[in-house]
């Protein structure tokens, strides 16, 4: 129903400190998606990793978020560089927001154990909001007589990504210039600010079948609360992932995944909102495969979890 569409976005436009400020696709699984917010990332893993991701949000809300990623990253054998290309598609009420990103790292050795990238990445944002999906109070109001149609949006971003086979620390802005986008009447529309990542994350072996890994990411924007996930996740034989995380204020969340074979892992998570739009949806999921190729075993001595 269109009335519930406005509802959605009523308590969106409530629940936020400043209107304008534009959220990024939000992710309960950061951990294994890390290239899509943070480009230093690319080729972190000594394999060509394939990535997909869907995830529906506030089950059972019509306008609800929708998002789906792709992405690829890969080292460049016999050098320090990777590359790195993402396509993320984000659908809320009447809006669909498109974003292809290119991603390009350098890697240098600070230690026997650490590594420490440094990446930049190339973007652009493909806007479309169609008025028509949404119950609108007064249908001749000029601002709501033109859609806004394939408006692109160029944008750079960078980061820098420290890690380790069992140890992981990044900061990173994936986009550093605030755009505006506006309808064919230069009415103003969206606004987007930069939003800064840090994320970190640590691996402990419990025994030699068990491992842990508590991990944080923290998003920073103007206008908007600061935004907290933290996540415990287990590793039992090497195979079978468990763990619950934490969005401050938000979700309660429940992670499994499985190696499926020595290239491909599956995962999955569903989030419990703890607010009250939790008496207007049935939680979130978010599905996810991973597949990699010409993985350099003989560098990894056990799955980086990461």
């Amino acid at each position: 129903m269109k009335t519930k569409s406005i509802r959605l976005l009523l308590i969106i436009l409530f629940t936020c400190n400043y209107i304008s400020a534009q959220q990024d696709a939000q992710y309960t699984q950061y951990m294994y998606n890390a290239s899509v917010i943070n480009p230093a990332y690319a080729g972190s893993r000594d394999a060509m990793s394939i990535f997909g991701l869907y995830r529906t949000q506030w089950v059972g809300l019509e306008g609800a978020p929708q998002t789906g990623t792709f992405s690829l990253h890969t080292p460049i054998e016999n050098s320090k560089v990777g590359i790195g290309f993402s396509l993320v598609n984000d659908r809320i009420g009447p809006s669909d927001e498109t974003n292809l990103g290119v991603d390009l790292s350098y890697t240098i050795d600070v230690s026997y154990r650490y590594k420490l990238a440094f990446g930049i990445k190339g973007s652009a944002n493909l806007l479309n909001v169609d008025y028509t999906k949404l119950n609108i109070y007064d249908p001749t109001d000029p601002g709501f007589q033109e859609n806004v149609e394939n408006k692109i949006s160029p944008n750079v971003g960078a980061g820098v990504y420290l890690y380790s086979d069992n140890t992981y620390v990044g900061l990173s802005a994936p986009a550093l210039l605030e755009t505006s986008h506006y309808n064919g009447m230069s009415t103003y529309v969206a606004k987007e600010k930069i939003h800064y990542y840090f994320m970190a994350g640590h691996v402990f072996d419990l025994n030699y079948n068990l491992k842990f890994k508590p991990s944080a990411l923290v998003k920073m924007t103007e206008g908007a609360p600061l935004q907290v996930d933290l996540s415990a996740n287990f590793l039992f034989n090497e195979k079978f992932t468990a763990g619950v995380a934490y969005r401050w204020s938000a979700a309660l969340s429940a992670l499994v995944g499985f190696q499926v074979s020595d290239g491909l892992f599956v995962g999955y998570a569903y989030d419990a909102e703890t607010t009250k739009l939790a008496n207007y949806n049935s939680g979130s999921h978010e599905i996810f495969l991973r597949f990699e190729l010409f993985k350099k075993y003989d560098k990894i001595v056990s799955p980086r979890f990461f």
